[in-house]
């Protein structure tokens, strides 16, 4: 099964790059490969300063080793050996009307002394932050999102959609990083699922990623906008970055591994501001954006 993933994350590596880059139009990914020394690696490829993306990664790596003491405590077991390879994203496109997007899809192995597999398990999702809101977009992308879930199971969308919601909550601030999406973890093998089967879902979200974002950047990338729309943008990213750093579990995980710290701060915007006690002009699109991320919404 590693095996069968870890080939299919490059293959979707590829691909991903491969849309980006022609939705950009100017700049291509540059491409890093790296050794972890406790075993493992990855291909880092981060696109920089394009016509449309500020500032993006599609990451794919491949770790392995003896599992750290900070992990055995957060699975309560003791010494073990893990694998783990995924692929992880992050684009900052450069038009505040273009959302952040975001996705991620995983799988973990652990072993006992001997080798034999003692856990595993596929976790993944894809969710979408805006920073003006187009609900037809957050419609566009949910509908894709629950389309590659129906396939499988129409009980699917409605979990990890709601799974998301609870997932990407800055608890700090009360709010939503974003609109949401898809959020799965510890998918591992029962008498409804296979491991096969839950490849297959997990593989389905994957392939779905382009489908439910290019279109949007595509339609919003050359809109017009202000100095004062990329202050809200800035204003909003230093939300995003709160989360990643005090809240997400990749980044965590990433860190207490001694994973490789340029690929795992990737997901970091190049411009973000923190205003004091900032507060939208009432009435206005900012402000509507806001309540929107106030409270969790159906969007299909």
């Amino acid at each position: 099964m590693k095996d069968q993933f870890y080939a299919y994350i490059q293959n979707l590596q590829d691909q991903i790059c491969a849309a980006l880059e022609t939705s950009d139009g100017t700049a291509k990914f540059r491409e890093d490969l790296w050794q972890r020394p406790e075993g493992g690696g990855g291909r880092t490829r981060v696109i920089e300063n394009g016509s449309i993306i500020e500032k993006g990664g599609v990451n794919i790596s491949a770790v392995h080793g003896k599992l750290p003491d900070s992990m055995q405590q957060m699975f309560n077991v003791g010494e073990a050996d893990f694998f783990a390879c995924g692929l992880s994203l992050v684009i900052h496109p450069k038009n505040p009307m273009a959302p952040t997007v975001h996705a991620n899809w995983r799988y973990f192995e652990m072993y006992d002394a001997a080798g034999n597999i003692i856990d595993q398990w596929f976790g993944g999702g894809q969710d979408l932050t805006p920073y003006y809101l187009f609900e037809e977009d957050a419609q566009h992308f949910h509908q894709t999102c629950k389309t590659a879930c129906d396939k499988h199971n129409p009980e699917f969308y409605p979990k990890y959609k709601k799974q998301c919601d609870q997932y990407f909550w800055n608890a700090h601030r009360n709010e939503a990083r974003g609109i949401g999406g898809l959020f799965f973890d510890y998918c591992k093998k029962s008498d409804a699922m296979s491991m096969q089967q839950w490849y297959d879902f997990v593989t389905e979200v994957g392939n779905s990623f382009v489908s439910a974002y290019v279109p949007i950047l595509d339609k919003r990338k050359n809109l017009p906008y202000t100095d004062a729309h990329r202050n809200w943008q800035e204003i909003r990213r230093g939300r995003y970055v709160e989360f990643n750093l005090v809240h997400d579990k990749g980044t965590l995980f990433g860190l207490k591994t001694n994973g490789r710290i340029e690929s795992i701060l990737m997901s970091l915007p190049p411009h973000v501001q923190w205003v004091y006690d900032h507060h939208p002009e009432p009435n206005s699109e900012e402000a509507r954006l806001i309540q929107t991320l106030e409270k969790p919404r159906e969007w299909v």
